[in-house]
């Protein structure tokens, strides 16, 4: 998400960056270029316009005139500006006294019933004891679908099948809910393809009856702009407490995240990332805003590699680098937990910079993927003795490995080669020749 309003930014910032002083016409001229970005992304016009006017307000002023580096205060104040529009970061509201419910609402084929799962985990780790009531009775296949997930993540699934009217399974669940100590209630409720009056009094109904705490719109950030219309449509009828943005790490241009916050005055709370049940992370703007301009987001980087890394094995390989004995078994492992947090893509574009020479260079995510899986099979197909020491590796062992993993000898080599560099490099930071980065190997 936000690929191309990244590129087009960083394209105007450039420009910027060429020149020594700004002149109002040079800061005119790069306000129409970042209001066109923000139109293609399919930012709402209205939130569009107000952007630009409190940027160009503060960029032809004197914290622009003054500054050393105009280019590098103008991105400044994008960057500000860009974080309030997105708004502050919406946390659920879970005091009071238990079991709260968190309504989920929205358009079919919004991804309500995974984030349920999703919100149910996130939940759970936190401390919570979350419950899953299924009132989707229209969807074919809804409730099956939730039940599923309950027993796939260990989380209860209250559900009466298709023929009780919505609003009563949300009763009937929530008093399950208090009878089995729950302390949090998911409602995945029916999405239409439309919002229409039906849809909008049964929603009604259900709010009335189980007083939920949040009512929570699960939006596709690929709708575009309809996504506006929709976020203040639900907003008006039920009340929104806030947002859930699911499919970011699809190739949606990202206007939708922009626009609902500011014309709803919703707050986003999470966004979803891919498909596994641990793609829900918590909103925050200061990060968007930073991986939309190509700063990366290196605080989300820490926070998924600390979710997905053992503290013991990072130990332990940490000893085993630096004492130069890290082996093939060892790197087998660290791409397993490397896959675990998401895809490369994702990864490297949290990282400040990379994303844009991840694009220069022409590094597809799907080629990266496939790239991983080849260096897998081949470690795979490796006995435990040759992976712990690559000096067996003999030209008829290596034929045997190109058959097993559907390689080449050539592929072998050459990731031989780059083991042998990597273990260079390690031998020279256990020899101390550099100085230690601060949680390099943590």
């Amino acid at each position: 998400m936000f690929e191309s309003l990244s590129d087009r930014l960083q394209n105007v910032f450039e420009q910027l960056g060429r020149k020594g002083r700004l002149s109002e016409e040079d800061v005119n001229k790069a306000m129409r270029e970042v209001r066109m970005a923000l139109l293609e992304a399919d930012v709402n016009l209205k939130v569009a316009k107000s952007f630009i006017a409190r940027v160009k307000e503060r960029a032809v002023g004197a914290e622009v005139q003054k500054s050393l580096k105009p280019s590098q205060q103008v991105v400044k104040i994008v960057n500000e500006e860009l974080i309030r529009t997105l708004g502050q970061p919406g946390r659920l509201n879970l005091s009071g006294t238990p079991p709260r419910v968190i309504m989920l609402v929205g358009l079919q084929g919004s991804g309500k019933t995974t984030t349920a799962a999703k919100l149910a985990i996130k939940l759970r780790r936190e401390g919570q004891r979350p419950y899953l009531v299924a009132c989707d009775t229209y969807r074919p296949a809804a409730v099956d679908q939730l039940v599923t997930l309950g027993k796939q993540i260990d989380v209860p699934v209250y559900q009466e099948g298709t023929e009780p009217s919505p609003p009563e399974i949300a009763k009937h669940g929530l008093q399950a809910a208090k009878e089995s100590g729950a302390t949090v209630v998911i409602l995945d409720t029916a999405g239409r393809l439309q919002i229409d009056e039906a849809m909008m009094a049964e929603l009604e109904a259900i709010r009335r009856d189980t007083q939920p705490a949040e009512v929570l719109l699960v939006a596709d950030a690929m709708t575009g702009q309809e996504a506006v219309r929709i976020a203040q449509g639900f907003n008006e009828r039920v009340g929104l407490t806030g947002l859930i943005l699911t499919k970011v790490d699809g190739d949606a241009r990202g206007g939708a995240a922009i626009s609902m916050r500011e014309v709803t005055g919703v707050p986003i709370k999470y966004l979803g990332t891919g498909e596994k049940l641990d793609g829900l992370e918590l909103f925050h703007p200061d990060r968007l805003a930073s991986r939309i301009l190509g700063m990366g987001d290196v605080l989300t980087l820490i926070e998924r590699a600390e979710e997905v890394f053992d503290a013991k094995e990072a130990e332990r390989l940490q000893r085993k680098m630096l004492k130069n004995k890290f082996t093939l078994e060892d790197f087998q492992k660290q791409l397993r937990q490397i896959k675990r947090m998401g895809s490369i893509g994702q990864v490297l574009d949290m990282l400040p910079g990379m994303g844009r020479l991840r694009q220069q260079i022409d590094l597809d995510d799907e080629q990266m993927q496939k790239q991983l899986k080849r260096v897998e099979a081949i470690i795979n197909s490796m006995t435990p003795a040759e992976r712990r020491n690559p000096k067996l590796l003999n030209a008829s062992r290596k034929r045997r490995i190109a058959a097993g993993s559907g390689t080449t000898v050539q592929e072998i080599n050459a990731l031989l080669r780059q083991f042998r560099e990597m273990q260079r490099m390690m031998k020279t930071f256990g020899q101390g020749r550099f100085p230690r980065l601060p949680g390099l190997f943590r």
